[in-house]
């Protein structure tokens, strides 16, 4: 960025002075960095400067009630009444929806000043007298504005967090069991994987989780990498109808009919974004939610089908290291939007007649499941498609076991996925009896998340 922040537009202005007045967080990181001059007119500097100099003092935001007592000292008459005008704007946007938006961008704006800043005046000093050190000190000060304060949490003063609901803000999914070992379903930050063969129901599966959400409240953004949106759309159809997707077109009324009774019952947004296969990088997709944010919307789960088919922008020489790549990045995106992300990958071709697909079948890079913090592969054979059966397997579980394989009941038609509780455990035949431990753990944990999903 150059120049002030004008080119952003006086309403920009508005709502990054909003950012400073209730973002504690935002007001921490630039204080220091921040400087009124970047500001169009002498009221917006006058209230930025005031903002400043209150957090130093009192180590938070200003109040309304502590303008109106300094704004009382002010003599000029003509600029107390400008700070009053934009003051009543600021106020009228305190509800505004995409303020996240506009810190990060009024924070890189701020950072990027700094660092121009230290730029000019190193080679001042540099044409003076060649003084290395202060120049790196220059710098280095500038590289380090506006970085987080926030050093981490005493261990011993986050025992009541750690065993609160606010550790992990999960959303569920459409299956109990999975829901009880992954404590409550996904959550903020976190991405799970979905593991399967070309063919066997990848997109069926994260479809189903979207829809789960949806239906529940939550506004989903799927992003679909190889089928178009009006496809993947008919696929949510017969989910939420019942209706074998080929008949789809015969009863379109019972469609609308559907769709509004989830309308009408505090269903959420439903989102669906085609990009061609390998033109959309994770930073694409971050793009597209951050204007989706700017714009209002909210997001609280996002899809993406998928990773594998996704472009590197890592310029890895080989194709594992470009997928590790692309996982890296997607859990990084999960995690600056504080939103769950599920994804897919291939399984190797020789995985097809596989009973139970394994970490060691997942497709080039073993990346994919040491990034991700849940991975579950789902397998069919030519028998399971007639029967309308499969297997999913617990590959990788950061919230609890792993190991565990689930009969399940799979309708491709239709959108059914079951899945059912088995002792079946990777690599032995059915057992006689579960480990009595581990079952009474996870029916506690059902027990503890029943009302969650419910809700969710």
């Amino acid at each position: 960025m150059q120049g002030n922040l004008s080119q952003f537009g006086h309403n920009f202005q508005i709502k990054s002075i909003v950012c400073l007045m209730v973002k504690t967080d935002f007001i921490e990181q630039v204080y220091d960095i921040v400087d009124p001059k970047y500001y169009d007119n002498d009221a917006l500097k006058w209230i930025v400067k005031e903002c400043v100099a209150y957090f130093i003092k009192y180590k938070k935001t200003i109040t309304l009630d502590a303008f109106k007592a300094i704004i009382n000292n002010i003599e000029n008459d003509i600029l107390k009444t400008s700070i009053v005008e934009i003051l009543k704007e600021v106020y009228q946007h305190f509800e505004a929806t995409d303020l996240d938006f506009v810190q990060d961008k009024t924070l890189d704006f701020f950072k990027n000043q700094k660092l121009k800043n230290a730029i000019v005046e190193s080679v001042e000093i540099l044409e003076v007298n060649g003084d290395f050190d202060s120049i790196k000190k220059l710098i280095d000060e500038a590289l380090r504005a506006g970085m987080g304060r926030d050093v981490g949490h005493k261990y011993l003063d986050m025992i009541e967090y750690r065993y609160s609901n606010m550790a992990r803000d999960t959303i569920s999914t459409p299956w109990n069991l999975i829901d009880e070992l992954i404590q409550g379903g996904l959550g903020a930050g976190e991405l799970g994987v979905v593991v399967a063969p070309a063919g066997v129901g990848k997109t069926w599966v994260l479809a189903k989780i979207g829809s789960h959400a949806f239906k529940y409240g939550k506004n989903v953004v799927h992003f679909t990498l190889e089928l178009n949106e009006a496809y993947v759309g008919l696929r949510y159809d017969s989910i939420f109808t019942g209706i074998a997707n080929q008949n789809l077109k015969y009863h379109q009324e019972k469609v609308v009919e559907t769709l509004k009774q989830i309308e009408d019952t505090d269903g959420g947004a439903l989102t669906i974004k085609y990009f061609p296969t390998k033109s959309a990088s994770v930073h694409t997709l971050g793009t597209h939610l951050q204007k989706m944010i700017s714009l209002g919307d909210k997001i609280d789960l996002v899809i993406v089908d998928y990773a594998d088919i996704m472009k590197d922008t890592s310029y890895a020489t080989e194709v594992r290291h470009a997928l590790g790549s692309i996982y890296e990045d997607l859990r990084g995106l999960a995690g600056e939007l504080k939103v769950p992300i599920w994804t897919a990958s291939q399984a190797n071709r020789s995985a097809l007649e596989d009973d139970v697909i394994e970490a060691s079948k997942v497709a080039e890079s073993y990346q994919k499941v040491m990034t991700a913090d849940f991975v579950i592969s789902l397998s069919r054979k030519m028998g399971d498609k007639a029967a309308d059966t499969g297997r999913f397997h617990i590959i990788k579980n950061r919230f609890g076991p792993d190991g565990m394989t689930f009969p399940s009941k799979i309708n491709t038609d239709i959108g059914l996925i079951e899945i059912y509780e088995s002792n079946t455990k990777p690599g032995q035949e059915q057992q006689k009896k579960i480990d009595s431990r581990d079952y009474i753990e996870r029916k506690m944990l059902g027990n503890k998340y029943k009302h969650l999903l419910e809700k969710s």
